[in-house]
């Protein structure tokens, strides 16, 4: 039983137009998915990734219109890596954003590093203005700031319980059948985590279907906690604590996001669970107005 690599990270923003001209313009990436909250249905929640919304490239936004910047600590990912596949895209990133390496922020403040990855297959998406060789092709990693007094031995709930690899220090390797994913923590800042606008809300790691409740129990046989199986329409999740603080989701890998769209017109239609369905006219009016850019 594995792991199959990264599902999913989930962010929050302040500014959904804006999230979708960077994310879906800027970086080339596919508004996937266009629907909301499960837990607040007046929040988007927006989904960006390959053409086909395949897990591994998966980046989501809960928006909370104007909500105030937050602030990466102890106990919370500071670091999204995201691939390409050579020295010469990494270049073509750096003329794109204005930015004189490979880090750089979003509007929100939110941190990025490009990483050069030739051994996971490419998870692309099309954009006119951005050659298929120099697009991004995954989320590569994350890396999370732990606690001062956290031991910087290896982690054995990563190890033992989820199957990560431990390359040293503080350094670790998940591998699935086809993709890889990295995972990393740092020394932590003097100021506390803050969660608001630009800062992570979970990492979530993808699990074969069959496997998901083996992993619930597997995880709570460690004694932590662990939510009960949640129902998100396009995957099914559980949700717990690793040991420095940082929320952690397993997701399964179907039914994907085809399950309610075209897969040609996928996020082009604001697409709710049905328990919401009754509030559409609200929701539609209360929800920030915006436009993918492939409809």
């Amino acid at each position: 039983m594995v792991l199959e690599g990264l599902h999913h990270v989930t962010m929050i923003t302040g500014d959904a137009r804006a999230n979708v001209d960077f994310y879906a313009n800027t970086l080339g990436l596919r508004l996937v998915k266009k629907t909301v909250n499960f837990d607040q249905p007046e929040a988007y929640h927006l989904y960006f990734g390959d053409e086909q919304g395949s897990p591994g490239s998966i980046l989501t936004w809960f928006e909370f219109p104007g909500a105030a910047r937050g602030r990466a600590g102890a106990g919370a990912i500071h670091l999204i890596q995201l691939s390409v596949a050579s020295e010469h895209a990494l270049g073509f990133w750096a003329e794109r954003l204005g930015v004189g390496g490979p880090r750089f922020e979003d509007h929100d403040g939110l941190a990025f590093e490009l990483v050069v990855d030739d051994a996971n297959p490419p998870l692309r998406a099309v954009h006119p203005e951005i050659p298929p060789e120099h697009a991004i092709t995954g989320v590569w990693g994350a890396r999370a700031y732990a606690p001062a007094d956290a031991p910087g031995a290896e982690e054995p709930f990563l190890t033992q319980t989820l199957g990560f690899t431990h390359l040293g220090e503080a350094e670790y390797r998940l591998d699935g059948v086809q993709r890889s994913v990295r995972w990393g923590y740092d020394p932590p800042p003097a100021a506390g985590a803050i969660q608001g606008a630009g800062s992570v809300h979970h990492i979530a790691w993808a699990s074969r279907d069959a496997e998901h409740l083996e992993w619930q129990r597997r995880v709570r046989e460690t004694g932590a906690y662990v939510t009960d199986v949640r129902d998100r329409e396009y995957f099914r999740s559980i949700y717990f604590g690793e040991p420095h603080g940082v929320l952690f989701e397993i997701a399964t890998l179907s039914p994907g996001f085809a399950v309610d769209e075209d897969p040609e017109h996928l996020g082009e239609q604001l697409r709710l669970p049905p328990q919401y369905e009754r509030l559409r006219a609200h929701l539609e009016e209360v929800l920030t107005p915006i436009s993918n850019p492939r409809a």
